[in-house]
């Protein structure tokens, strides 16, 4: 039996009644991981330009707060859920946008939460290779996630390649832009995911151009598996591409106040070079669905050659094969059996026929 001093007194969280437990080593309390380690930039803008100085995040939506104008643009790189736990509760964001954020592997989706916008972007890359018809990854996806508030825009990337610092340079440098608000680094945001679209798609034609050159080459030695494999990094690029024509299009129609009528003129555009590349992808699903027609076209007609060229020696073979084996029967009475000329004659014979057959197959593009 444990001695009564070995236990002392402890609260449970579970309402005001105490129990007598056994005492436990103290637990050492965790360490905080740094902000920088996964807030990439947080910035105050106030009429397009940025105030000067490092900002925490419940630092500066204080300052805004206090002057009241401006917006706070922070950026985070794969936070873990406790690292993104005090920026949404300073935010105030929705907790199952928040999961999206941090599991990501969503789809592209507009959503709205009270006076909160939150949008997913898919980000592709196109993988440099030495030549199509080697190449066993072409596009390479990540993702972009955006809550946007009256003076807040947050950003989570999920992906080596989705950086925006290019974009936050790009708004930096013109402040008339930047002055329209948070929707205006949504715009950005959209119109350079959209624009890598395009990039990705420029590259991939020229990809398929290639394979398709090589498919209608004679004694090319393309297969269908490479074509399967170009297909398959397509089909990822459309998954990316095509749920995202929705909520552009609800951008543009007004889906939210958060968007001011500004700024919706440039989410047209965004919503054409949207459509324009998937209009392009799609078309290329349907140039690939061909060429693999082709390439199994190609390779049933090499089979069909093949059988006939294997069939034509088959026949040839045969012609010796039969008169030989007649003449191996030893019967004593057989034709021309003990005439001196006999075994010649029947040489010339075998000749004769099987070159006639040559010459007939040779006509008929069997050899």
């Amino acid at each position: 039996m444990p001695q009564l001093s070995s236990f002392r007194p402890v609260i449970r969280a579970a309402g005001s009644r105490t129990r007598l437990t056994r005492h436990q080593p103290a637990v050492l309390p965790k360490v905080r991981v740094p902000m920088s380690a996964y807030v990439v930039d947080c910035g105050v803008y106030v009429d397009g330009t940025r105030l000067p100085g490092r900002w925490s995040h419940d630092g500066a939506i204080a300052e805004v707060r206090r002057r009241g104008e401006g917006f706070v643009w922070i950026g985070l790189h794969e936070p873990t859920d406790e690292q993104i736990t005090g920026i949404a509760d300073t935010f105030g964001l929705h907790e199952l946008a928040v999961e999206d954020a941090v599991h990501a592997h969503q789809r592209p989706k507009l959503e709205r939460y009270d006076d909160t916008l939150f949008m997913v972007l898919k980000t592709v890359c196109y993988v440099g290779h030495a030549e199509p018809t080697t190449a066993h990854e072409i596009v390479e996806t990540g993702e972009v996630m955006v809550f946007l508030g009256r003076d807040f825009v947050v950003t989570v990337r999920h992906g080596k390649h989705s950086g925006l610092q290019d974009v936050r340079r790009r708004l930096e440098a013109d402040p008339e832009q930047l002055a329209l608000g948070p929707a205006a680094v949504l715009h950005a945001i959209a119109d350079r995911v959209v624009d890598s679209y395009l990039e990705v798609t420029e590259s991939i034609e020229d990809d398929i151009d290639e394979m398709e050159a090589e498919v209608f080459t004679p004694r090319s030695t393309m297969d269908a598996e490479q074509i399967y494999v170009m297909k398959r990094e397509v089909l990822e690029l459309r998954r990316a591409v095509s749920p995202l024509v929705t909520p552009v299009r609800k951008l543009t129609e007004g889906y939210s106040s958060l968007v001011p009528h500004e700024v919706r003129s440039y989410f047209r555009d965004v919503d054409d070079h949207l459509v324009t590349v998937t209009e392009r992808v799609a078309g290329f699903n349907e140039l690939l669905t061909t060429l693999v027609d082709a390439v199994l076209a190609k390779i049933s007609m090499r089979q069909n050659n093949d059988m006939r060229k294997i069939t034509a020696y088959a026949g040839l073979i045969s012609v010796p094969t039969m008169i030989a084996g007649i003449y191996g029967m030893n019967f004593d009475t057989m034709p021309e059996l003990h005439w001196d000329f006999g075994y010649p004659l029947v040489l010339v014979l075998i000749a004769l026929i099987c070159g006639t057959l040559y010459r007939n197959f040779r006509k008929n593009d069997w050899l």
